[in-house]
């Protein structure tokens, strides 16, 4: 029902669509981080080899490079994109070998951002002409460490969103938003 509802949201939007047909690949967004540059997808219980195969089939100018994923939901369970070229990360060992991982399977450099908790690493950044730099994170009275963290982007207009409810279901703030880059005509 969920992918139904999504297609034709994208539909009414004009957008391209891609099925993954083979019955073999699972693909879970919660997996996939692009960090503008080129796509990590995390190998988890619900994504797999095919699924990362036919990513990088579909965006053939990115390089695809997959991480695997223990005790966790998925890859974006404890890191996300906190700016153009900021990886926020979570500190626990399978977050910070996950990293470690992505730094070398890619040929860029990125900034990271080390938040003391893994679910506050799940956040959202936004470059908006009128506003620049915009980060939703966690709320301080959910996760007031990794808040402070966040605090330190002074570049960034940053906007704290209590999640706790939605998290009760694995609900976190990028498995609950599609962000579509196009005309403000909607």
């Amino acid at each position: 029902k969920q992918v139904e509802a999504m297609k034709r949201v994208l539909e009414s939007l004009n957008l391209n669509i891609v099925e993954m047909v083979d019955e073999n690949a699972t693909l879970d967004g919660g997996d996939v981080l692009f960090t503008g540059r080129e796509f990590f997808v995390g190998l988890s219980r619900r994504t797999n080899q095919r699924g990362a195969e036919i990513l990088a089939d579909t965006f053939k100018d990115y390089a695809v490079s997959t991480v695997p994923v223990h005790d966790s939901l998925h890859l974006k369970s404890f890191c996300s994109m906190a700016g153009p070229n900021l990886i926020a990360i979570g500190s626990s060992e399978a977050a910070q070998k996950a990293l470690k991982t992505m730094q070398q399977m890619s040929d860029h450099r990125y900034d990271k951002l080390t938040v003391p908790d893994d679910a506050a690493a799940n956040c959202i950044y936004l470059n908006i002409p009128s506003k620049g730099h915009v980060l939703l994170h966690r709320a301080p009275e959910e996760y007031p460490e990794s808040a402070k963290v966040f605090e330190k982007l002074k570049d960034h207009m940053l906007i704290p969103i209590a999640n706790t409810e939605l998290a009760k279901v694995d609900g976190s703030l990028t498995c609950c938003s599609v962000l579509i880059n196009k005309a403000s005509e909607l």
